[in-house]
């Protein structure tokens, strides 16, 4: 049977979908058909234990099972959600702004926004285009660690940290930062401090080519390991 699945918020994001026709076997759960998308895209891992679900624009439990041609909703919470930190990672390109407009609160009258955006020279040579990897499941715990901390060490209201994985092209966001806080000097200074301790604890590597081969970066300003020449 066939269900439509609407995806909104962070969630759309982080599968790129705005809505689709899944194929499901009959008596399938709503909390079935979600694992499988978590199994195609396992960064809504993160966000799993803040959603809610609708079938039919009715609230539905995870156990509640489809009817072919049921809708099923995947909603970001709404109510008291909007404002909350989060942590991803992701296989699609990331949207800042959507990023942005999920931490926003009346409270907050500054956001402070990073991107790290891959480049297309490095240490001299010309980058053709890197690919990005994690441990997933302590990359995604370190990242709430260094919430965490920029929360205790400035007045800030919320951040936000989504990591892209996989192959990246020069220009591409390779990872944001949104800090949003009462006042502006909190906020640069969190987000700074957001992005110079993910790339000192976070277990995630990036892998350099260019046109003669391609580096592991060990991290900045460290040397290079595990050159491959091309066509040798």
């Amino acid at each position: 049977m066939k269900i439509r699945v609407l995806f909104f918020g962070l969630t759309r994001d982080l599968t790129g979908l705005r809505e689709e026709w899944a194929e499901v076997c009959d008596g399938e759960s709503v909390a079935g058909l979600w694992r499988a998308y978590e199994g195609r895209f396992p960064a809504l891992r993160s966000v799993s234990t803040s959603l809610q679900f609708a079938v039919n624009e009715e609230l539905a439990k995870p156990d509640q099972q489809l009817q072919d041609g049921d809708e099923m909703a995947v909603m970001p919470p709404v109510s008291g959600g909007a404002g909350e930190s989060f942590y991803a990672m992701t296989r699609e390109p990331i949207r800042v702004e959507e990023v942005s407009r999920c931490l926003k609160r009346p409270e907050a009258g500054a956001g402070a926004v990073f991107e790290g955006i891959v480049r297309q020279t490095s240490g001299g040579r010309k980058t053709l285009y890197l690919e990005y990897e994690a441990y997933e499941p302590l990359a995604l715990r370190k990242m709430r660690e260094i919430g965490d901390e920029a929360g205790h060490r400035f007045p800030i209201d919320a951040i936000g940290i989504v990591h892209r994985l996989g192959h990246l092209e020069i220009g591409e966001t390779s990872v944001a930062i949104v800090v949003t806080a009462p006042h502006r000097g909190p906020a640069f200074e969190a987000c700074r401090y957001a992005i110079d301790r993910l790339k000192q604890i976070v277990p995630i590597w990036k892998k350099e080519y260019f046109e003669d081969g391609a580096v592991w970066a060990e991290g900045e300003g460290q040397t290079r390991a595990l050159v491959e020449a091309r066509g040798e």
